[in-house]
């Protein structure tokens, strides 16, 4: 089968306020837990799946990122970072960075999930997207958290709805066509959630739901509690 899946991007713009006073001296994504960074443990999994490029977006303190990760040779993988001067937000952090992602469909994670998840699972649903006529995405779905008791999307025999039930979480794990940002100028500001809107709405998004491991790591003690599992391993 022809791999259709090659290229990656991680979001690790953010400000990380929730992190805050750990996030003012080391961006999020190099908060460590279990003895390596919370985004290293994303670009081994990523290398693992057989993931040759990963683009990773900046923002704040963005040069300690590219100083601790360099050019990903160590993982066997090629890193390219996508330099914002303020975080764009998802969308448009996929619009500036769509010269280095290339054409075609790519997985976008976040830099702060923790998960086991299997990228290469995700090798098939990339090649169902990439054959369709419209840009569709495929979305991760995990069992919904504690603060987030409603969920984001219904999902039922892999297709993702806006109301319905059952509902689950968005994971942070997405498979996106490239072809949905190229009206979306470089340098503008947007989120994904009208674009997971729109393409759900217009039946062209698939999900399924994972529940292994994952955590969105969003606090200093859930940071901690996460470290203390991974060292008492």
């Amino acid at each position: 089968m022809k791999h259709a899946l090659k290229t990656a991007m991680i979001f690790a713009a953010g400000r990380g306020e929730r992190m805050r006073p750990l996030t003012d001296t080391c961006p999020k994504p190099l908060l460590d837990a279990g003895g390596k960074p919370l985004i290293v443990w994303q670009i081994e999994r990523l290398a693992a799946a057989g993931i040759g490029t990963i683009v990773i977006n900046h923002a704040w303190l963005g040069e300690q990122i590219e100083a601790a990760l360099g050019d990903g040779s160590r993982w066997n993988v090629a890193l390219q970072y996508s330099r914002e001067t303020e975080a764009l937000e998802t969308a448009g952090g996929i619009a500036q960075a769509r010269h280095l992602i290339g054409d075609g469909v790519f997985i976008a994670v976040s830099g702060d999930v923790f998960c086991n998840f299997d990228y290469s699972t995700l090798q098939k649903r990339a090649s169902k997207l990439a054959s369709m006529d419209a840009p569709g995405m495929h979305l991760v779905m995990v069992p919904n958290p504690p603060f987030h008791p409603k969920g984001d999307f219904a999902l039922e025999n892999g297709t993702l709805a806006l109301d319905g039930e059952p509902r689950y979480t968005f994971g942070n794990i997405g498979l996106y066509d490239t072809r949905m940002f190229r009206d979306l100028a470089p340098g503008t500001r947007r989120a994904l959630t009208p674009y997971y809107r729109e393409t759900i709405a217009a039946g062209r998004a698939s999900g399924e739901l994972y529940t292994g491991r994952w955590e969105n790591v969003g606090t200093p003690a859930q940071l901690q509690a996460l470290d203390e599992e991974l060292r008492a391993r």
